[in-house]
This record gives C-alpha cells, sequence and structure tokens, in this order.
C-alpha cells in the first residue's frame, strides 16, 4: 500500500509538471489550397520543423518551460481570406505569425497583426510595400522586389538581349516585380518593347503572347507564380516565340519544372532571393527537412524556418512571450539561420539580402556564379 501511494505520489508530480508547461501559439498562414498550395505547404513545413526541433531541445522562457505549438491556416492566396485568417489567429491568442506567402496577401493581414501588436515575419513577400507601411512588428526573412526586379531587369537587358517584353499577374508580388525589372531594365539602357498583364487565375496567354511576338523581343520577363509560368512556356513554343525567358521566386520552383516539362530549355531562366540550398549556412537542413516530411524543399522553407526560430529566439531573450515584451528584442535580434545570418534593417527588411539567377539544365535549376 505504502509503494502504492509512493508511486501515485510521483506520478502526480509528473502531472504537475508536464500541466506547469506553458503552450505557447505560433501562427502560420499559408495557401493550403489552389495553385499555391504546394508552396503554402512548403512554408508551413518550414515553420513546423523550427517548432518541432525547439521543442525537442526543451525551452525555458524565464526559467520556465515552454511548448510551442504551430497553429496554421489557409488563406487561399486571397486578400480577403488573408484578414479573415488573420483576426482568427488574433482571436486564438497566437502570439506570433510566420505568414504570409504571396504579397497580396501578408499586405492586407499585416493590418490585422499590427492592430492586434502581434510580430509577423514573412519568409516569402517579396513586395517592398510590405515594410513600407510603417508598421512596427512587421518583417521578412527574405530578400524584396527592388532588389530582385533591379538583378532580373540588368541581367535580362545585360546578358540576354536589349528588347524586354514584360508581362505581369497583376497581383501585389507580380506587378510590383515588374515594375522593378522595368527600372532595371532601362538603367542599363535595354528597351521595354511591350508591357502587357494577365492574372494569377488565367492559363491561356496565346493572345498576349501573339502580340508580344510581333515585337520580336530578346527576352521576356514574366511576374508572377509557377502556375502561370508552367503553361505561358509550352505556349511560347507553341507559337514558336524564340525568346529567352526568365521569371522571379514564385516561379523559380521544381513545379514548374513539372508544369512546363518539354517547353523547357537553357533559354530559361530565375531568380530567388538569398543563396541556393546547397549553399546555404545550413547544410543538413534539406535533409532533415526530406526525413521528416517525405518531400524536397520547393523554395520557402528554410526562410520559415528561420522565421519560426527568429521568433522563438527573440522570447527567450526577452525572457518573456508577451509580444510586447519580445518584439524589441525581434527588432535587434542576429542568430545564425538556415539561410544565414538572420537580422533586420529599420524597416523590418532581411539586412544583406543576396539574389541568385538560375537557368535550366540537366532537368534541374542551376544556380549562376555571379
Amino acid at each position: 500500500m505504502k509503494e502504492t501511494l509512493i508511486a501515485l505520489a510521483v506520478l502526480g508530480l509528473g502531472m504537475s509538471a508536464a500541466q506547469a508547461q506553458d503552450v505557447v501559439k505560433i501562427g502560420n498562414v499559408a495557401p493550403l489550397t489552389g495553385s499555391n498550395a504546394h508552396l503554402g505547404k512548403d512554408l508551413e513545413n518550414g515553420a513546423r520543423l523550427a517548432v518541432e526541433e525547439a521543442n525537442a531541445k526543451g525551452v525555458k522562457i524565464a526559467g520556465k518551460p515552454v511548448k510551442f505549438e504551430l497553429v496554421g491556416e489557409d488563406d487561399q492566396a486571397d486578400p480577403k481570406t488573408a484578414t479573415t485568417v488573420a483576426q482568427r489567429l488574433m482571436d486564438a491568442g497566437v502570439k506570433g505569425v510566420v505568414g504570409h506567402l504571396n504579397s497580396g496577401a501578408s499586405i492586407p493581414a499585416s493590418r490585422i497583426y499590427n492592430q492586434a501588436a502581434v510580430p509577423m515575419i514573412s519568409p516569402a513577400s517579396t513586395s517592398p510595400k510590405l515594410t513600407q507601411q510603417g508598421y512596427k512588428g512587421v518583417f521578412r526573412t527574405i530578400g524584396n522586389d527592388v532588389q530582385q526586379g533591379s538583378v532580373i531587369g540588368r541581367f535580362a537587358a545585360t546578358k540576354l538581349g536589349k528588347k524586354v517584353a514584360i508581362i505581369d499577374d497583376r497581383t501585389a508580388y507580380g506587378q510590383g516585380l515588374a515594375d522593378e525589372v522595368e527600372k532595371g531594365v532601362k538603367a542599363v539602357g535595354g528597351q521595354v518593347v511591350s508591357r502587357e498583364f494577365t492574372t494569377d487565375k488565367a492559363t491561356d496567354f496565346l493572345a498576349i503572347l501573339t502580340k508580344i511576338k510581333a515585337q520580336n523581343p530578346d527576352v521576356i520577363v514574366f511576374g508572377g507564380m509557377d502556375a502561370q509560368g508552367g503553361p505561358m512556356l509550352k505556349q511560347l513554343k507553341q507559337l514558336g516565340i524564340s525568346a529567352k525567358w526568365i521569371t522571379g521566386d514564385g516561379g523559380c520552383t521544381p513545379e514548374l519544372i513539372k508544369l512546363a516539362g518539354a517547353a523547357l530549355s537553357a533559354k530559361t531562366y530565375c531568380t530567388q532571393p538569398g543563396l541556393p540550398l546547397e549553399q546555404m549556412a545550413d547544410k543538413t537542413f534539406k535533409d532533415r527537412f526530406k526525413k521528416r516530411f517525405g518531400a524536397p524543399v520547393q523554395i520557402y522553407a528554410p526562410y520559415a524556418y528561420d522565421a519560426a526560430s527568429a521568433i522563438i529566439e527573440a522570447m527567450k531573450k526577452a525572457g518573456s512571450v508577451d509580444p510586447a515584451k519580445y518584439l524589441p528584442a525581434l527588432k535587434t535580434i542576429s542568430i545564425k539561420g538556415v539561410t544565414g545570418n538572420v537580422a533586420f534593417d529599420a524597416k523590418g527588411d532581411i539586412k544583406n539580402g543576396a539574389i541568385t539567377v538560375y537557368q535550366f539544365a540537366s532537368g534541374d535549376w542551376k544556380a549562376l556564379k555571379n
């Protein structure tokens, strides 16, 4: 009987210790349905791996053990839905947010987070407008489109040909990127012979491409996502357009390779903010990711991992999970992340964001030397 009482007492102590562990909710938002779902899941899995690995190490904040819980939402890459799920996360009591993927979703959602004074870090939204709003708690772990668009425009006009046609999908991301591309082209003496637009739901680009064909461009730049880029490349081939083609990070994916198939060639290029996966600071990340989720990294998982890690490290540094108390620590944080050093400038942009140009070769994207 005595042994039983001791055992029960020990069990009770164990339960008390488990109950004493605080649960800290971190929100994660990305499109988990629709044409961008593969990228959204990639982003979510990156954040999830960071949370799981932090929990496995055992984190204490102000001397008290905590367990992080990732609370995921699907914004469907839609601005209106983005604000709805953003409010849902605020109502759920999350202490920080990793997301969104699309700039068109991040920008309106950031207003909700700002009103609630909860920090958000986007691992994927590259529109300059996101961090130009003056919100104190908005950050990103990826380079922006001022940097990326300038690189695309200058590369296109100096390496691929002087005559450049530009197409964008009219989203905050696609149009913003295209605007910076146009500036980059003109800055090095290139000529923009056509500026066209479509939508992020379109799959038929024959009318636009026929119009562009008449201008005989050396290169076509597309500001948009892989779901449109793949069919566009097929239709370029169908129309016999020989121009080179380049897009930004939204199309610099394994999925675009699947969608475009035989339409891909050495004339196909893309860019991504940051370094190639093989050159990132954490050389083991892609293997850990593949082992955990059974899928390769698409694009944004490393940046999502670093976003979640930055939130957790800021909480540890501040000794609090209260957003008002850890936000100052987040502003000044400097940690070694998967992608490299993670630190933010006064606006919330990642410091020293690199841009890499890729070319299609041997069935995959190959990074070009800077």
